[in-house]
């Protein structure tokens, strides 16, 4: 006679480990792995917007290292020092400064690991079933403007921070930081040719916000390499005078100002699609915003901290007039399918009643 086994309360409606796990899938490490080489839109498009963030965060810190004076911690290239590749005290620099310069340098060497993972992702992308070539340029773009901004740096600390080399490293990031937006814009929509969302006028509005963004990063590197935050104490600096400098600039917000109003209001007097409108109306905030700041910073006698701050909402309002001018045209939707392979189908379970197929007559 075999003895009745009564499972216990608390083990009622359990299920082992290892079906747990298995019912559970992968991790989310582990989808993410794989959305790199077989990348749905929804990731392709967070890994786009991945490369825009580190981008931002690689002008972050980069101005960071210049406002702390620590343009010169690592005196040497691509070493820190002549005697170390990581940081190590070196004459004539206080171990702070050295941290934060070879600290930018670590943040680089990960963003150029992003950089890859998008480029990876943007060739391995097939909507429709096929490559797009416009997103795989885009995202080449941001490796190899990493490495070239790498042998740009070198330079720029082998040649004690001379201010049109450092106006130009800056630059390329900007420039660096376009591409990023633009792919993470391009790989959500078709390749229809563009179709004018809006007026005529306000297309060439948002083209003109795009151009001044670009001159005021331009005038603002001027400021800073003529100013007494050009990277380190004692480094040559453009012979310029300051309050010149600095007026030139503040003119040039004001152009920017004039601009995005007249944007931001004829976006929302005409109707124009909602993204555009809220687009417009986020550039405008943060143009009057960095205005503000702009003037605090200078009548306070241009506080590092500030000026930081003043430098991340530039990169902002860049992003921002971005985004705007391509919400104001439309290329179409992305074409359906993705050419991953199909997934496996799961093997039937033991136990699961399996339905007869009918014979043909």
């Amino acid at each position: 006679m075999r003895a009745l086994v009564v499972p216990h309360p608390n083990n009622i409606g359990s299920v082992p480990a290892e079906e747990t796990e298995h019912h559970q899938g992968p991790s989310l490490g582990a989808r993410a792995v794989a959305a790199v080489p077989h990348p749905s839109p929804a990731a392709m498009r967070a890994i786009a917007l991945a490369g825009v963030v580190a981008t931002a965060v690689i002008i972050a810190t980069g101005a960071a290292v210049r406002l702390s004076a620590s343009g010169l911690g690592c005196p040497d290239w691509p070493q820190c020092t002549r005697g170390s590749l990581v940081a190590a005290r070196s004459a004539g620099d206080p171990m702070f400064h050295t941290w934060i310069e070879f600290g930018n340098r670590m943040v680089t060497v990960a963003i150029t690991l992003i950089a890859a993972v998008v480029l990876v992702a943007a060739w391995r992308f097939r909507p429709g079933g096929h490559r797009r070539r416009d997103l795989v340029w885009l995202a080449a773009v941001q490796p190899a403007g990493i490495v070239a901004q790498a042998v740009l740096g070198g330079i720029v600390v082998l040649t004690r921070l001379n201010p049109g080399l450092v106006a130009l490293h800056f630059l390329a990031s900007v420039a660096v930081l376009a591409a990023a937006v633009a792919l993470h814009v391009r790989c959500a929509e078709g390749q229809a040719p563009a179709r004018s969302l809006v007026r005529a006028d306000l297309r060439l509005l948002g083209y003109g916000v795009v151009a001044a963004v670009a001159l005021m990063l331009a005038a603002g590197t001027v400021v800073t390499g003529t100013g007494p935050l050009a990277g380190a104490g004692a480094v040559p600096r453009f012979h310029l005078p300051l309050t010149g400098a600095t007026q030139f600039h503040a003119d040039v917000g004001w152009l920017l100002g004039g601009l995005a109003v007249p944007l931001a209001v004829g976006l929302r007097l005409t109707r124009a699609p909602a993204p555009a409108v809220r687009l417009g109306w986020a550039l405008l905030a943060l143009i009057g915003l960095q205005g503000v700041i702009g003037y605090i910073q200078y009548f306070t006698g241009l506080p590092a901290g500030l000026v930081w701050v003043h430098v991340c909402g530039s990169t902002l309002i860049w992003i921002a007039a971005l985004r705007l001018m391509f919400a104001l045209r439309d290329r179409g939707a992305l074409e359906p399918g993705t050419g991953q392979p199909a997934a496996p189908r799961r093997p039937a379970t033991a136990g699961t009643p399996r339905v007869p197929t009918p014979s043909p007559r």
